[in-house]
């Protein structure tokens, strides 16, 4: 689902704290407003182009789409008013509502997804979200260059009629049309802006409950504000929410505590400290903190016992009690706990996959290990970098990992803690030896985990291979993909690939513990998509 920063842990916001956390100081409260608190830089507002959980926030609060998950994803109509689903599921007919108008003045229409889609699937705009439009026809050849990105299954039958067909029936389509990626843009702000759209807030039309103010490409403050042409204006309560990136959690704290602050995002001994305060609030989030190594860049990273070397020398029980201490748990596999059930038993999908292995903590066996694979790679020594994100979160997790790493002989790690938006750019473009990232879950299925690590994934930063993974994976969303137990198993196979073969290397799976002040209301929390819609959000 979305890249994070690394808090804690300085992962895609990693971390301990990687969260994005709202806040709103009193006195912004009386005036219908808060202050929300960002641990990180927009990175975009463009839609093809965004990847990270701060972009899709900011997307999914400020545009509109055909769906909105509500609470539990719930698929609630947006710009939809009606669906209609042919036999066999290969056919979506939306009638769109009219009257909706984008912040530039014109009217939202059909076209407009059509150009969005389009453009989202054209490779000129590289998008590493791309993917996400496979099953839609076409998709798969236009991602192959096989064919044209005006073929791809949508079309306008006029304004108010889209039409979508599919190669084969994708079980999760009416979660994906609640996500940003598959929201409508406007073809007259695009052609305007060209390749600085989305750059800015001026250069970014709206359509959604907010607009966004004062974002100008690099500043570490900006603004939403009610929308006065949204479709639904009337069910907007909160007039302002004033953004701030702070990366330094005691600054954060102290602003809480001096009430400039409406909630705060608490990491490591401040969880200790207000768990029982009666702002409290935490939550355990679709999004799963791994270790990627650049096989690519780094062929050494291509033998699997070294990955599995430095996977067994971290003991993740400490690490999340210690370091992070902010309700993060361990995780035993890359899909997160609680987002799936098995169709047949009500299994939860990341306690079935069951690959102990993966993480546990062994560092005698790490040291054995590691001896053997640089013997099999005829070095006598491993001298790497670590990167991670610039917040105090990301910092103390790359310490400790470090630190972990180098209890195994010959074995030296260095460091490199930068900006979230530098940190996603040098991992998308293959600059990196290891990487602590993560991931969030786009809709609550294992396939939004899981089709990261095929072959040409654009996300698959590590590059990892495997045929038998790919086949498992094509299955569930081809042949499988209409019986529910089949598809179920397929994934199950797939990831139990990925932990035995130690692609990654799963570290913990995120808490959010915040302090948010009670006067604020209505704010629609979801673990996977978009985890924040505050569209319903009051400030009383």
């Amino acid at each position: 689902m979305k890249f994070k920063t690394v808090g804690k842990l300085g992962a895609v916001a990693l971390a301990s704290t990687f969260i994005l956390a709202a806040c709103g100081s009193n006195n912004s409260a009386k005036k219908n407003s808060v202050n929300f608190r960002e641990s990180a830089e927009i990175a975009t507002m463009d839609q093809s182009k965004v990847t990270d959980v701060v972009g899709l926030t900011q997307l999914g609060n400020t545009e509109e789409g055909l769906y909105r998950i509500g609470k539990d994803n719930k698929i609630e109509n947006a710009l939809a008013t009606d669906t209609k689903v042919s036999d066999g599921g290969k056919e979506y007919t939306f009638n769109i509502r009219k009257g909706a108008k984008w912040s530039n003045g014109e009217t939202v229409t059909a076209k407009d997804f059509v150009f969005g889609w389009q453009r989202t699937v054209n490779p000129k705009t590289a998008s590493q979200y791309a993917y996400l439009f496979s099953g839609i026809k076409n998709a798969d050849k236009i991602a192959a260059n096989k064919a044209n990105y005006k073929t791809l299954g949508v079309k306008a039958d006029g304004d108010n009629k889209l039409v979508v067909t599919l190669d084969r029936p994708v079980p999760y389509f009416k979660l994906l049309m609640g996500f940003p990626i598959f929201f409508p843009q406007n073809e007259k702000a695009v052609d305007k802006y060209g390749s600085s759209y989305g750059t800015t807030s001026a250069k970014t039309v709206y359509n959604g409950p907010f607009k966004q103010e004062g974002w100008k490409g690099s500043n570490l403050s900006w603004k939403l504000v009610k929308n006065p042409d949204f479709w639904n204006k009337s069910s907007v309560k909160t007039d302002t929410i004033n953004y701030q990136v702070v990366k330094d959690a005691g600054t954060a704290l102290n602003m809480y505590n001096s009430k400039k602050l409406d909630q705060n995002t608490l990491t490591g001994d401040q969880v200790k400290q207000y768990k029982n305060d009666k702002n409290f609030v935490k939550y355990l989030n679709s999004s799963t903190f791994y270790l990627e190594f650049n096989e690519k860049k780094d062929k050494y990273f291509k033998n699997q016992k070294i990955r599995q070397a430095l996977s067994l020398a971290i003991n993740r029980d400490q690490f999340t009690k210690k370091v992070l201490a902010d309700g993060s748990e361990p995780a035993t596999g890359l899909t997160s706990a609680g987002l799936a059930k098995d169709p047949k038993t009500g299994t939860d999908f990341a306690k079935e996959v069951n690959v102990p292995e993966a993480s546990k903590y062994d560092l005698a066996q790490a040291k054995k290990l590691m001896a053997e694979g640089l013997k099999e790679e005829g070095m006598k020594s491993l001298n790497f970098q670590l990167m991670s994100d610039d917040t105090t979160g990301a910092k103390q997790s790359t310490e400790y990992i470090q630190s972990a790493w180098e209890k195994i002989p010959n074995v030296k790690v260095s460091l490199s803690n930068i900006p979230f938006k530098n940190r996603l750019a040098n991992s998308q473009n293959g600059k990196f030896d290891a990487v602590i990232t993560a991931w969030g879950a786009d809709f609550s299925d294992p396939i939004s985990f899981l089709q990261l690590f095929t072959t040409g994934n654009s996300l698959n930063n590590g590059k990892w291979k495997s045929a038998e993974f790919d086949q498992l994976i094509k299955d569930a969303g081809d042949k499988d993909a209409n019986n529910p137990e089949k598809r179920w198993n397929d994934m199950l196979k797939a990831e139990r690939i990925l932990l035995k073969e130690q692609a990654i290397s799963p570290l913990y799976q995120q808490a959010q513990s915040m302090l948010r002040n009670q006067n604020i209301k209505g704010i629609v929390y979801n673990s996977a998509g978009l985890n924040f819609d505050y569209s319903h959000m009051t400030v009383k």
